[in-house]
C-alpha cells in the first residue's frame, strides 16, 4: 500500500512512559507528568518538536520546581526531523527531555 494520498504512515505504539507535548496549556502537561509518575515509575520522557519545544521545557521546569523542589534529574536530547515528501520536505527541531525522579 503506497502513501500517495497524503496520509501519514502508521506510527508505532506510544510507550507508557512518554508524553508528547503539543498545544495544551503547560499545567495540563504538568498534571499528566505527575499522574504518570505513579508508584514504581521513576523515569518519564517528554517529547516535542517545533513551536512546542519551549512548552516542553516549561513543563519540565514547572514539575521540577513545584513538585520536586529542584531535585528532578533531567537529560536533554535535541535533534532534527525531516517532515514531508519529495520537494515538500522541511527540517523541524525536536527535543526529548528525560525526567528521573530522585531516590526516595
Amino acid at each position: 500500500m503506497s502513501n500517495t494520498e497524503g496520509t501519514s504512515p502508521p506510527r508505532g505504539a506510544i510507550p507508557r512512559d512518554t508524553i508528547f507535548v503539543g498545544i495544551k496549556p503547560v499545567m495540563a502537561y504538568a498534571t499528566a507528568v505527575m499522574m504518570s509518575f505513579a508508584p514504581g515509575v521513576n523515569e518519564l520522557t517528554l517529547k516535542a518538536r517545533g513551536n512546542a519545544i519551549s512548552r516542553a521545557v516549561d513543563v519540565a521546569e514547572v514539575v521540577d520546581r513545584r513538585f520536586f523542589s529542584g531535585k528532578l534529574a533531567k537529560k536533554i536530547t535535541i535533534g532534527t526531523e525531516v517532515l514531508g515528501e519529495g520537494g515538500d520536505q522541511r527540517n523541524v527541531s525536536t527535543i526529548e527531555i528525560k525526567l528521573q525522579r530522585p531516590p526516595q
